[in-house]
């Protein structure tokens, strides 16, 4: 599948289907199956283009060099948790930081990329904001995928709420987890945003974040909270998340907030996600993750 190119108009549509909620999976499929030419060519590209599950790990689960699993803990009533990855050596003076999913819930990609900063030499909590609600399915709901089904459960969660358990995610690594010192955060596409949002809520308790292709906060008035070092990723071809981009960086700016922006020509958004093999990038990848690491690594 990996010498099959999307059109960028079918990744286009794909985005569409996946963020504004105005498409549904016939409809997406529908009109995939005019721009492929047939449905089996349909099913193809979108199998390029979506995340595949089935897709190989960077780190495996049994690495040597790491130590994780799975971690709940109480917060004000509430199961929080998710997946906790350290280095096997060194954990207990790590930088620790939160790995926030896309909007399809903790998958085992999310699961990966906190393997990956496990090895980096990061104590890393890939949450699941599922879990107060039952969890990140795993398994289809008749005819609508698992992936669909996360989409909809995040897409109904209440977002101040949302926001108050990440901030009690930070709290916890901070207090419970091994490593030292007030965590970081990292986030991808929906939670890229949720980054954002927790720059504002979390103030001195987020110590750096990095948000990539995420949406800019409505609270971008609060960004004279923001305690934390930013790091902003963005996608040359996704213009529906650039476009929030301007406002949310004047504000900060203006409230004398540390921050870098970074926006790679040319790639579409999900283009860290080597599991989406039409959308991935890996030299954006690897460069964006390069600055990520140092970012989460780097001292107050």
């Amino acid at each position: 599948m990996a010498n099959i190119q999307p059109t960028q108009a079918m990744i286009d549509l794909y985005d569409r289907f996946t963020h504004a909620g105005d498409l549904s999976r016939r409809e997406l499929m529908a009109q995939l199956t005019r721009m492929a030419g047939s449905a089996a060519a349909a099913g193809t590209m979108l199998g390029v283009i979506a995340g595949r599950a089935d897709a190989a790990p960077q780190v495996a689960a049994d690495d040597a060099r790491i130590k994780a699993g799975d971690v709940r803990f109480d917060a004000g009533g509430r199961t929080l948790g998710g997946y906790l990855a350290q280095p096997a050596k060194g954990a207990a003076t790590a930088p620790r930081v939160l790995v926030i999913h896309e909007n399809r819930g903790l998958n085992n990609h999310i699961r990966d990329v906190a393997r990956r900063l496990a090895t980096d030499g990061l104590v890393a909590l890939a949450a699941d904001f599922l879990l107060p609600v039952g969890g990140t399915p795993t398994q289809p709901d008749g005819a609508t995928s698992a992936e669909d089904v996360a989409r909809a459960m995040i897409g109904k969660l209440d977002r101040p709420q949302t926001i108050a358990d990440g901030v009690a995610m930070l709290n916890w690594l901070a207090a419970k987890a091994p490593g030292k010192g007030a965590a970081g955060a990292v986030g991808f596409c929906w939670g890229g945003g949720m980054v954002n949002a927790l720059a504002v809520a979390a103030g001195p308790a987020l110590r750096a974040g990095a948000a990539y292709y995420g949406a800019a906060p409505p609270e971008a008035a609060g960004a004279d909270k923001v305690k934390a070092r930013l790091m902003l990723h963005y996608a040359g071809l996704d213009d529906r998340i650039n476009a929030m981009g301007p406002a949310w960086q004047a504000a900060l700016k203006a409230a004398g907030v540390r921050f870098e922006a970074f926006t790679y020509p040319g790639v579409n958004h999900a283009f860290n996600n080597d599991t989406a093999v039409g959308r991935y990038d890996a030299t954006a990848a690897a460069l964006a993750w390069g600055r990520t690491v140092a970012l989460l690594k780097q001292a107050d």
